[in-house]
């Protein structure tokens, strides 16, 4: 694409390919991601709230013996930042998901990451916002936000298509579009739309289904139980605001199910989507205040949205309230990218 922000972004992220700098964004996402894992069981056990959600862990497999052992030799980082994990072979992820018997003879072995929890991040997020009602939040649905008014150092109010809103603290969450809103006030940042696909599997047999969570590191694909359902979910394309449906992304991810799941879509029906993973050059989010000093931002998560959600978000409502939060925000601030 004849993109200059495209290309500008890809040459931030060129520059973040190094040992050191992988090491210091992986400590950083990790950081905010275990937090974040607090503060949603924190708030699924003081809400109640249910989303199908599973706590078997992740599966990673691997077609080829020579990328599962560059995993296990890559799995000393995994030791140096404490996270759980266990080598199984080819028999051992058998034992661990059933459903694989028939591909065991594809399978050379598989990471296990027993910490690793799973769930509909939809079911999630309307349950928490009918929490939020009753709590006397008002969510504005089906507008469109058009543009945000800045006077010398602070925002005056939201233009949208419904009208004007003016409070006293904005936080602009708005994923890939959130670099749109800021170019009218002279902030430049580095998030570029990553476009993904997912297909939802129904009227499944349940013997063919794995029981938790899996990817397959070979076609880069994440495939998800909820409850009666199959969510498959990959690819990474750069088709900026583009949100058309290319049935031919979707060959990737049907192939791999067939492949490690013979006969799981015989018989279901198929539900395809798309989005844009908000992806910033060097993978961490950002998060924290700008030169306006009523506007907060809270972007770029990438392909760990729901991951970071709810650690994102107590952070920036303890820095909002006049608190000190539970995870250094410096690190993740817009100013890195100076």
């Amino acid at each position: 694409r004849i993109d200059p922000h495209m290309w500008a972004w890809l040459f931030r992220m060129l520059r973040n390919c190094t040992a050191k700098r992988f090491a210091v964004n992986r400590a950083r996402m990790l950081q905010l991601a275990r937090y974040s894992h607090e503060c949603l069981v924190e708030l699924r056990n003081r809400l109640g709230i249910d989303y199908d959600q599973s706590a078997r862990g992740l599966l990673t497999v691997y077609r080829e013996s020579r990328s599962f052992e560059e995993a296990k030799r890559e799995a000393q980082l995994l030791k140096r930042l404490e996270i759980p994990f266990q080598v199984l072979d080819s028999v051992g992820c058998v034992a661990l998901e059933p459903a694989l018997g028939q591909a065991r003879g594809k399978i050379t072995g598989g990471l296990h990451f027993p910490g690793d929890e799973s769930g509909d991040c939809r079911k999630f997020t309307v349950a928490l916002a009918e929490r939020a009602k009753s709590a006397g939040v008002q969510f504005v649905m089906s507008t469109t936000v058009e543009r945000l008014v800045a006077n010398n150092d602070h925002v005056e109010r939201v233009v949208t298509k419904t009208g004007d809103l003016a409070a006293d603290m904005y936080v602009l969450a708005c994923g890939s579009y959130t670099p749109l809103l800021l170019r009218p006030l002279g902030i430049r940042l580095p998030v570029y739309p990553v476009k993904g696909y997912s297909m939802t599997l129904t009227s499944m047999r349940s013997a063919l289904m794995p029981r938790g969570t899996m990817s397959d590191e070979t076609y880069k694909i994440v495939i998800s139980r909820l409850g009666d359902r199959l969510r498959v979910a990959g690819t990474a394309e750069l088709a900026g605001y583009d949100l058309k449906l290319r049935p031919f992304r979707f060959a990737t991810l049907e192939h791999a199910v067939r492949s490690l799941f013979p006969g799981a879509m015989e018989g279901s029906r198929a539900e395809y989507w798309c989005g844009l993973r908000p992806m910033t050059p060097d993978n961490p989010p950002v998060l924290g205040r700008t030169r306006y000093r009523n506007l907060i931002l809270n972007t770029g998560h990438g392909t760990l949205g729901w991951t970071m959600a709810c650690g994102s978000g107590r952070a920036l409502a303890t820095l909002i309230s006049g608190g000190k939060p539970d995870v250094p925000l410096e690190e993740y601030s817009i100013t890195r990218f100076a």
